[in-house]
């Protein structure tokens, strides 16, 4: 026994010196028994099972993952004290139009999310969620440096841009180095984003009942997070920020984001970390390249595909994913030839199932991520039309002016009460009658954040035909309360708790081990297609209804358009894309990893012991 011991005390002190490296799992662990020839396997499995134990005690868990959540709210909170207000920066500040702007803002926040590729495909491929997280908050705060030193020069004179002091013009440099801050602000929060939200469901282990359960729950706090970080900078940063004040806020922004840097790095050396599995963009392209390469055999049978023995699968750091019968043709990709079974394998003219599924999950999510671009049309109109639309209503309370920018503080209220809601309320009772310990799947919660953000364009179109109703002939403001908004803004807080945290589940659970991240980067990319959707549509309405002497339904004065029509507008092809939703969500199926239920019914049973062991 004595060599055993001294094999098993180099293996756990090996294991140990990984804690600040990457999550050891029971398989890793398993295949350092077997290449030492360990021939007591109860005692070493045993072993196995106290050492894994050991290090999840000692790394991620909620410990850690609440770090990432004080993070992510201090991040929130820095980026929407620059975007909530932009639009209003943008006309007050550099003197552009309604419309202008709000395609601006669309642009500017379409860029953000779509930054989120970028930086969940690095850190797929090559750096890892740490140091992706990492890069990307230092450009974050580098922008928000740039942008409070611009606007010092932006805001001339001290004051103005205020809705009565106009501001001067300035030189086209400054200018310039303001856009070049805000699109670098972009870039690093954008690339944050997507691997935050990875980073922290990797400090839950799925094959832990326990914490499976708490990963789901993460997403929701993860969003709630989120909106308690926007409630500062859509409540006190707006006011100040719309009283002219825009250097000092920026600069708050500045601060809170480098408190935010300074939370992510206390937990450095307790975090569990998943490396990179390599680039997928090659991994993917083979799979079409050697099926197209084999068009015209017919597909072996499934149990005849080609797959590398072991649990391994090819996929550095992937599980293997067992067989599907979606998308067939690509099935021909793992069929073995004669000439596959002569030579060594060649991934780009044989691919294992492993490969294959993974290509093929790629393809299933697409059409569902495509559905929810609408509804994210939808959500940002908070940043630009709801904003412009409050400016140009009765904001008064009393001998208090109350920024338009600040009714989104209503959507965060409606987001932290839903979310509290759903939890404590809904998944229980939505368990226990339909059996789903989640209460309702990810696809179906999106589809009813689908509807619920119809019916807030609905009223958002509904309060602009009063508003209207209520013009002082003469006056930019309508008579009627900025408090009339209240519904919209519920309503699409509602439809978040259902969309986006039914997305990040979605997208995060069905993406192979391989692109966690880019799973997670698909409700950000929504997001950003949502903004460049939304500003081609208002670009497509004011030239179709601005010809000849018309205002068009968004002019510069809101009181001569019909930017109710809009809204209808927008609610009409939410319910359109609501209906193929429908088709899309029957039509999919979810992923199946290799001894994942398996692996799951054990660790509940060994729970079940241990419950056991310790009430004797």
């Amino acid at each position: 026994m004595a060599p055993v011991m001294d094999s098993l005390n180099t293996t756990n002190e090996a294991a140990l010196k990984q804690l600040g490296e990457e999550n050891i799992r029971p398989a890793q662990v398993e295949a350092v028994n077997e290449s030492n020839n360990i021939n007591d396997e109860k005692e070493v499995s045993a072993f196995s099972e106290s050492t894994v134990s050991l290090i999840q005690k000692r790394t991620g868990g909620w410990r850690y993952a609440s770090l990432l959540l004080v993070n992510q709210g201090l991040a929130t909170l820095a980026f929407f004290g620059v975007g909530v207000n932009l639009v209003l920066f943008l006309t007050r500040v550099l003197d552009q139009e309604n419309a202008e702007a709000a395609n601006n803002v669309s642009k500017w926040t379409g860029t953000v999310y779509m930054c989120s590729l970028i930086g969940a495909f690095l850190s797929d491929s090559y750096w890892g969620r740490y140091l992706t997280c990492a890069i990307f908050q230092i450009i974050f705060v580098v922008g928000l440096l740039l942008l409070s030193v611009s606007s010092f020069f932006l805001i001339k004179p001290n004051g103005c841009g205020d809705g009565d002091l106009p501001c001067m013009p300035v030189s086209s440099v400054c200018i310039a180095i303001f856009y070049f801050s805000i699109y670098l602000i972009a870039f690093g929060y954008g690339g944050h984003q997507p691997t935050i939200a990875t980073f922290g469901a990797d400090q839950f282990d799925e094959k832990n009942p326990i914490e499976r359960n708490s990963k789901a729950a993460f997403f929701c706090y993860f969003y709630f997070a989120l909106n308690v970080g926007s409630l500062f900078s859509n409540t006190i940063l707006v006011y100040y920020e719309d009283t002219g004040k825009w250097t000092l806020g920026f600069l708050v922004s500045l601060g809170s984001a480098i408190m935010a840097l300074l939370s992510f790095v206390i937990g450095t050396h307790r975090y569990r970390y998943i490396k990179p599995c390599g680039n997928p963009l090659p991994r993917v392209a083979q799979v079409f390249v050697a099926a197209a390469k084999k068009w015209n055999i017919v597909p072996s049978n499934p149990d005849r595909l080609y797959e590398v023995a072991g649990p391994d699968s090819a996929i550095k750091g992937s599980r293997k994913i067992l067989h599907s019968n979606d998308f067939e043709f690509l099935d021909k990709a793992a069929t073995i030839t004669e000439k596959d079974a002569g030579g060594r394998n060649d991934p780009w003219k044989l691919c294992t199932i492993t490969q294959v599924e993974e290509a093929k999950c790629v393809l299933k999510m697409l059409p569902i991520w495509l559905c929810t671009i609408i509804y994210s049309v939808v959500f940002t109109q908070m940043a630009s039309l709801f904003v412009e639309q409050g400016d140009a209503m009765n904001s008064n309370v009393g001998d208090f002016h109350l920024p338009a920018a600040s009714m989104s503080a209503f959507d965060i209220c409606s987001v932290l009460i839903c979310t509290g809601i759903y939890r404590q309320i809904l998944v229980p009772v939505a368990g226990k009658l339909s059996g789903n310990p989640k209460g309702l799947s990810e696809l179906q919660r999106m589809g009813i954040g689908l509807i619920i953000g119809m019916l807030a364009m609905v009223a958002a179109g509904t309060t602009e035909l009063q508003r209207l109703k209520h013009v002082i002939p003469g006056d930019k403001e309508s008579s009627l309360s900025i408090f009339w908004q209240i519904p919209q803004y519920v309503l699409v807080g509602a439809s978040e708790v259902f969309m986006y945290v039914g997305q990040l589940e979605f997208f995060n659970g069905q993406a192979p081990d391989g692109i966690k991240s880019f799973g997670s980067s698909l409700c950000m990319a929504s997001i950003s297609l949502g903004n460049y959707v939304s500003s081609m549509l208002v670009n497509m309405v004011m030239g179709i209804t601005a010809k000849g002497n018309k205002p068009g339904w968004i002019p510069d004065d809101l009181n001569t358009g019909h930017m109710d029509r809009f809204y209808f507008l927008l609610a009409v092809l939410t319910a359109f894309d609501f209906v193929i939703y429908l088709f899309c969500a029957k039509w999919y199926t979810c992923i199946n990893l290799e001894g994942t239920e398996k692996e799951i019914i054990e660790m509940e049973e060994q729970q079940a012991d241990d419950d056991v062991l310790r009430r004797v």
